[in-house]
């Protein structure tokens, strides 16, 4: 397992929060998924074999939120 922490834009609330964990799980490979909104930051557990961090940020970009790193 790998674990890639991104900066995201856009997130407010927890319904961001909940959007953002529950696209990222739906993907091949996630293990976990955490959001902290204090700091904007989304934390993706995940088996390399499976996912990569490009699939990761796309599926956070699709839900209408920007990764700045």
């Amino acid at each position: 397992m790998e674990k890639i922490t991104l900066k995201v834009d856009g997130m407010a609330c927890e319904h961001c929060a909940r959007t953002i964990t529950n696209a990222l799980k739906t993907l091949p490979g996630i293990r976990s998924v955490s959001v902290d909104l204090k700091i904007k930051t989304v934390t993706a557990e995940y088996d390399p074999a499976h996912a990569s961090p490009e699939k990761i940020k796309r599926e956070i970009e699709d839900q209408g939120y920007d990764v700045i790193a």
